[in-house]
């Protein structure tokens, strides 16, 4: 992995981007095509885990529906500009853990805007839950790779916003050179 240390910042935060887009595409295409979910669901994996087939044509939680071609395509002209603003804000950069952050985001937004395009919707297979006795089943969202992925890269971002910066030097900015590591 000696590779991955040499690769500049904004190398490093695109292949990020460009490996989760792969892996939520290669999933979503197995879970689909290959494993056939809509066929086989649910798939009870765990106690608290089951792989379900749900289709989400709107954002989080199904919010901004989009039942209507309009809709869907506002969502991806949306979706298109913000995953444009993330990717210049990858581009300016000054260090990997941010970078990380943003490349995780835009590759989870760039395999759900493929979706949005493809399919009309978001492809969504992780259901977890639990089953409790007074009051029955407590169910998160279902959600895939590409949520994982926004959402711990939200999280590096909070991360980054709050851990002590590094000093910068007199001249006002990093050392020379530590822009692109």
């Amino acid at each position: 992995m000696n590779w991955l240390a040499s690769l500049s910042v904004r190398q490093f935060g695109f292949a990020l981007a460009f490996a989760i887009f792969l892996a939520d595409q290669a999933h979503k295409f197995w879970m689909l095509e290959i494993f056939d979910i809509r066929r086989r669901q649910p798939v009870h994996v765990t106690p608290f885990l089951d792989l379900v087939m749900a289709w989400n044509p709107g954002i989080s939680y199904s919010l901004l529906r989009a039942d209507s071609p309009a809709g869907r395509w506002g969502l991806v002209a949306a979706t298109g500009l913000i995953i444009a603003l993330l990717l210049v804000w990858m581009w300016k950069s000054s260090h990997k853990l941010l970078a990380a952050g943003l490349g995780l985001i835009a590759g989870g937004a760039l395999g759900n805007l493929m979706d949005r395009i493809v399919y009309g919707a978001v492809a969504d297979f992780f259901h977890f839950y639990i089953d409790t006795e007074n009051w029955g089943r407590l169910s998160w969202y279902v959600f895939n790779v590409a949520d994982v992925a926004i959402v711990a890269g939200v999280a590096l971002l909070l991360y980054d916003s709050i851990r002590p910066q590094p000093p910068e030097t007199a001249a006002g900015g990093q050392e020379a050179g530590q822009a692109d590591r």
